[in-house]
């Protein structure tokens, strides 16, 4: 009797671990992702879509979508967002937004190396933050709130020979605490960064690795649609304040006219909630507060050799946009002009001398009235000059690009510290 009242109370428990670890573990197909889907997903720039797989890879794979790596001017909504502009005037493309406030070149490159079959032969588009490069690059709290373990084993299990690129990656790895801090994949990326390749790797730790990558994969088939808030709600509000026909003076006049609006609480032409939200209670300990800031050394510009070298890897042809920093803001804070039109040099050398050699450099632009939405994002008059470059891009036929990567200095501690007039 015994028996039987605890064969009762277990045998619905032990059915369900079993089942659970079978859900995990067996090879199950799940269902394909909707098309609909993919179109809530393209504007969500969700933590579980960006660190993801399923979702994102299939929308891209698709031919429907161009990823759009970025950060957080990605989130800056209004009519003249890319994913307006294309939605309002039919593009051929829908932007797939990859990128989020903190988002910078490691993160970048973890996302564009887990598209990279997508991304093969196709185009993508870059929005390069100068704020990412500063003194100490990306910080251990940012890289960690967009780190996708299941990126990182993507890459691992790909690793059948090593190069520079591959043992730079597992050394930046090993300086951040969600590795370090974990003794199995501290030691499997100090052999990495030591050059060891996933072959060299001992029978434990190739099994060790498969599976949790099969369990990851799973969760992320069952678990990526979960907390995805869309913005295509924004996408609809917005198309709808614009006019039928695309017409480029017509359009900046409107954009104009918006940001008047919402600009006309502050002298520095910033969103008035932005302003009010995030500056005005603290604006006199802001005064000459950036009089000292660089964007010029930083280990960042070896993380943004990362994303080149994945790109040239795809031959993804990509369009760089660098954006320019609110001139009235930066007069405020003491920022130097000079030093931002350095950065603007010093990346554009990185990339042109490589073959990327379609740059849109913004950064003169910082004296536009309604250029920017705030301090350092673009804003109406922006996104609208930055689509006279994208919607060409992505709509035209250019021919294959022709990349010649310059690792070794690109990756060099003293590339990263390098400050020049001229760069050659």
């Amino acid at each position: 009797m015994l028996k039987k009242k605890l064969f009762t109370i277990f045998a619905p428990i032990i059915t369900a671990f079993i089942l659970v670890i079978a859900l995990f573990v067996l090879p199950i197909r799940t269902n394909q992702v909707s098309p609909v889907i993919w179109e809530k997903a393209s504007t969500a720039m969700s933590g579980n879509i960006l660190s993801g797989n399923m979702i994102k890879n299939q929308a891209i794979a698709s031919g429907e979508y161009v990823p759009f790596f970025g950060s957080s001017e990605l989130s800056r909504f209004s009519p003249f967002h890319p994913s307006v502009l294309a939605t309002k005037y039919h593009r051929d493309y829908r932007p797939f937004l990859l990128g989020a406030p903190g988002t910078q070149s490691l993160n970048q490159f973890a996302v564009a190396q887990s598209v990279k079959s997508e991304i093969t032969d196709k185009k993508a588009v870059f929005i390069i933050s100068p704020q990412w490069f500063i003194e100490k690059g990306v910080s251990d709290l940012e890289f960690n709130a967009y780190f996708s373990e299941l990126q990182l084993y993507d890459w691992l299990l790909s690793i059948h020979k090593t190069d520079e690129a591959t043992r730079f990656y597992a050394q930046r790895l090993l300086q951040f605490s969600r590795i370090n801090q974990n003794p199995r994949m501290n030691a499997i990326l100090t052999e990495i960064k030591n050059g060891k390749t996933i072959d060299q790797l001992s029978a434990s730790q190739i099994t060790a690795l498969k599976n949790n990558y099969r369990i990851l994969q799973r969760e992320d088939q069952l678990f990526s649609q979960i907390g995805m808030f869309t913005k295509n709600h924004k996408v609809s509000k917005f198309e709808k304040q614009l006019p039928e026909k695309y017409d480029f003076n017509q359009l900046d006049a409107l954009a104009s006219q918006i940001g008047e609006k919402r600009t006309n609480n502050n002298r520095f032409l910033i969103d008035n909630q932005f302003y009010q939200t995030r500056l005005q209670i603290g604006l006199r300990d802001l005064k000459d507060s950036q009089a000292t800031w660089s964007y010029c050394k930083s280990p960042e510009f070896a993380d943004f050799q990362l994303v080149l070298n994945q790109f040239a890897k795809s031959h993804t042809d990509v369009l760089f946009i660098i954006p320019p920093v609110n001139k009235r803001w930066s007069d405020y804070t003491g920022l130097s002009q000079a030093m931002l039109q350095n950065f603007a040099s010093k990346i554009k050398y990185q990339l042109t001398s490589q073959g990327f050699n379609h740059v849109v450099d913004f950064s003169k632009e910082d004296t536009v009235p309604y250029f920017m939405a705030d301090t350092i994002h673009l804003g109406w008059r922006g996104w609208l000059k930055a689509d006279e470059y994208i919607a060409p891009f992505l709509l035209e036929k250019h021919p294959q690009p022709n990349y010649q990567l310059n690792n070794p200095r690109f990756f060099s501690k003293n590339w990263q510290d390098e400050v020049s007039e001229v760069y050659q």
